[in-house]
């Protein structure tokens, strides 16, 4: 579900990893894919084009891209909630880190590879849609990240330039890389992607005639190919312990963490992390013992617990050293996969031969074809967004989250 940086990250100086990324930064290349053709609104399939975006949090491809990525992070209160001074103490707290986290980075290859894994996701997922739903097609893929680029508002005006809208009309599909749904993540992208909707498509009818057609996949955390998808990587990874200690493996589900005064105003997230865990358990027979934990803290305030280094330290000091952490709120790996847990959790541990990880989703043929189902059932379905979309927090006070769901929801029903 999103920069999560942890406390320690924030608070201590950072050691340089004595890992060798370089097969990583060797990967990321070869997953550079050619751009696609621009769209015309000529389509073959009789609903198409279709744009399809991916919406994340992102991640800075290079050291030199980290200042702006924290800046624009800190600077969110949809995710990191300062309060009034969020526009004075954002910048300050982005500008002091900024050094810490460039070497954090620079132990990982000299950045994230996230945009790298988002482009190659979506542009396979979009190859499969192409078949398996002619009459949406040709299918474009366009990634959206909140903090990095490419950013929204750079993303939408490429659609703008590639034949989408500006008076052409044209359907494009928001669609959250976020499994699990949270104001903080997926709220934040899609109060983005409204912003820039406005401001480039304008509010009148006048005005936003001919504009795109949105509509939004805002969450999929029970979906059976990414519980496959997950449950492949976890079975895999036991494989790699004796067999005769392969069912007492402590499977570790990290997410990345929430203040309680998220939680508490009534967000989904939690609740939907659970849920992705017990399908993935099902998947696995349950086989297992397992927990979630929480991960990237921020700050002194009061975060969603356990955290997943101190579950880790706990079940180290009680003998159990067998355990597997699973990234179950990410779609690819990131700083929060290959630092934080590589090498904080994991390598800190002292048990770095027996404390392993599940390989993140990346490339599995398993999960880009679940996506693909997510995208053609969304499409074929007629709904602008689910009915969950449609609920607010409880304790919610933002207009603007009200305003971005009676938008995106298209008249679907009230936004309560």
């Amino acid at each position: 579900m999103a920069l999560r940086i942890t406390t320690r990250q924030l608070c201590r100086n950072i050691p340089r990893s004595t890992t060798s990324f370089q097969q990583i930064a060797i990967q990321r290349r070869r997953l550079a894919t050619t751009s696609a053709p621009p769209v015309t609104q000529n389509a073959t399939g009789s609903k198409g084009p279709t744009a399809m975006v991916f919406l994340n949090m992102g991640g800075p491809s290079t050291t030199a891209e980290v200042g702006d990525f924290l800046s624009r992070l800190f600077s969110d209160g949809d995710l990191i909630p300062l309060g009034r001074l969020q526009n004075y103490l954002g910048p300050l707290i982005s500008a002091r880190r900024t050094p810490k986290i460039q070497k954090q980075y620079d132990a990982i290859g000299g950045g994230s590879p996230i945009r790298q894994w988002s482009e190659h996701q979506c542009a396979e997922m979009c190859k499969i849609l192409d078949k398996i739903s002619p009459e949406t097609a040709p299918h474009k893929p366009y990634v959206a990240f909140r903090y990095a680029n490419p950013l929204t508002e750079n993303m939408y005006k490429k659609m703008l330039e590639d034949g989408f809208g500006g008076g052409k009309g044209g359907r494009a599909v928001a669609f959250t890389q976020y499994p699990q749904y949270s104001c903080s993540t997926t709220g934040s992208s899609i109060n983005e992607l409204w912003k820039w909707r406005h401001r480039l498509e304008g509010n009148t009818r006048a005005e936003t005639e001919g504009a795109i057609n949105w509509s939004v996949i805002d969450r999929w955390p029970v979906h059976p190919g990414l519980a496959k998808a997950f449950a492949q990587n976890i079975q895999a990874k036991l494989a790699e312990y004796p067999e005769e200690r392969r069912k007492n493996v402590v499977l570790l589900f990290s997410a990345h963490s929430l203040p309680m005064s998220v939680v508490n105003r009534g967000d989904p997230y939690p609740g939907e992390v659970a849920a992705t865990v017990y399908a993935v358990m099902q998947q696995l027979n349950f086989s297992n013992p397992y927990r979630i934990s929480w991960q990237s803290q921020v700050g002194p305030s009061a975060w969603l617990g356990p955290q997943t280094s101190d579950t880790v330290s706990s079940y180290v000091a009680r003998g159990q050293t067998d355990m597997i952490l699973v990234p179950i709120a990410f779609t690819s790996d990131h700083i929060e996969t290959l630092y934080e847990l590589d090498e904080e959790v994991i390598g800190e541990s002292g048990h770095k031969d027996t404390i392993k990880r599940a390989d993140s989703l990346n490339g599995s043929r398993v999960f880009i074809e679940a996506l693909a189902d997510i995208a053609k059932q969304h499409l074929h379905s007629g709904d602008a967004c689910s009915k969950q979309m449609l609920l607010r927090c409880p304790g919610c006070k933002s207009e603007r989250c009200g305003e971005s769901k009676r938008f995106f929801s298209q008249g679907q029903g009230p936004v309560l």
